[in-house]
């Protein structure tokens, strides 16, 4: 893999704007801290930073988190070398206009060229979601000149992550292969006071997904006795409302002593990476959880992000196509998807089955070897703001 070309040190200010479910803060935090792990100064500012008081609480060095409210407060900070607007964010238009003052006093004069799309090569990055579509590809690293606004004169880029070395890979640390050889499941489970005597491991982190009602009735007859992990937050709110509206399921899942169920707390990020470790399936959700979970070499299944006009088929679609998932898969993620082209007799079993794990385990590992194969996210990154300055 091609070393990045970036200058030893670098000031990188990260705009998120923390929507929903965290995902997009748990994706900017470890952007943060592959960056900084690598020489870089990154402040990272968000207009609700509550949630890493779990995700995070012992900050990173060289990671300073700084409040974007509104009206914007500066903080007496003079904007970095690197502007990154998160999932298409828009930073707060005095920052720009502080940023493009700054290149200005440099002397750079905005106004002086005829071809604005390349007239001023800044550090301005749009980093965008992840998708497999085809159109990451095509769209990766395409300047996007500013007409108007506080940054007119500037152009800033789109950086697309991926799963295929045309586009911007994924988040991995330099250090992540060496920590999941040292991991023993068995010694991190017992530090979180979890009871597993041997049961089939299942992580739940989900939305309210389909498939879950049907899910736990399979676990609660299934002949392998299974541990449920159920991360804090809406996966455990479906779970209880799902007991609480399925007649029998409760009696069910006391009577058979097949099922047992462990409510989590909220968990920093390196020990939810050590969750997925610990499981041999993954149920996951979003975009930062997809990622560690094709770290973590288990099988698992995705539910993605509903959106109102079912945009989201199309996304799960084509991340199937890449991953050249075989037929018991892609059908196992319509149930718990609830697309509408699922085979509704499909049974719900399929998720958890013994044989059908087995079964797809060496499309799942097949699938990492690729992506370790690719230079991931942030090294892309140092390497495109180097040959960009």
């Amino acid at each position: 893999m091609n070393q990045p070309l970036a200058p030893p040190n670098l000031r990188w200010d990260i705009f998120c704007h923390v929507i929903d479910n965290f995902g997009d803060l748990g994706v900017c935090w470890r952007l943060c801290l592959n960056l900084a792990q690598r020489g870089q100064s990154v402040r990272l500012w968000l207009d609700d930073a509550s949630a890493l008081v779990w995700m995070a609480p012992n900050g990173a060095p060289n990671v300073q988190v700084l409040s974007w409210t509104t009206p914007f407060d500066a903080h007496g900070a003079t904007p970095g070398d690197v502007l990154v607007e998160a999932f298409g964010c828009d930073i707060a238009p005095e920052f720009i206009a502080a940023y493009a003052s700054s290149i200005k006093a440099r002397g750079q004069d905005l106004g002086s060229c005829q071809d604005l799309g390349s007239c001023q090569k800044c550090l301005w990055i749009n980093l965008e979601y992840l998708t497999a579509e085809r159109f990451a590809a095509r769209c990766h690293t395409l300047p996007s000149p500013m007409m108007h606004g506080p940054g007119q004169g500037l152009s800033k880029h789109f950086f697309y992550p991926g799963f295929t070395p045309d586009t911007g890979g994924l988040l991995r640390e330099a250090d992540l292969l060496p920590r999941q050889a040292r991991f023993d499941r068995a010694t991190w489970l017992a530090q979180q006071g979890i009871p597993w005597q041997g049961q089939r491991l299942v992580s739940l982190f989900c939305y309210e997904p389909a498939g879950l009602p049907a899910l736990l009735q399979a676990l609660a007859t299934d002949a392998e006795p299974t541990l449920l992990l159920v991360t804090a937050g809406r996966a455990s709110a479906a779970v209880r409302q799902a007991f609480h509206d399925e007649i029998g399921l409760q009696t069910l899942c006391s009577q058979g002593e097949k099922l047992f169920i462990s409510y989590l707390p909220t968990l920093p990020q390196t020990d939810f990476d050590h969750l997925l470790w610990a499981c041999d399936i993954n149920l996951v959700r979003g975009e930062d959880s997809l990622v560690r979970a094709l770290w973590a070499d288990r099988p698992f299944i995705w539910q993605i992000y509903p959106q109102h006009d079912d945009a989201h088929h199309a996304k799960l679609q084509a991340f199937l196509d890449w991953l050249q998932a075989p037929p018991s898969l892609r059908q196992a993620y319509a149930v718990w998807n609830g697309l509408p082209t699922a085979d509704s007799t499909a049974p719900s079993p399929a998720l958890v089955s013994a044989p059908l794990l087995a079964s797809w385990q060496p499309t799942f590992t097949q699938a990492r070897q690729r992506l370790l194969a690719q230079t991931d996210l942030t090294s892309q990154l140092l390497d495109f703001v180097a040959k960009t300055n």
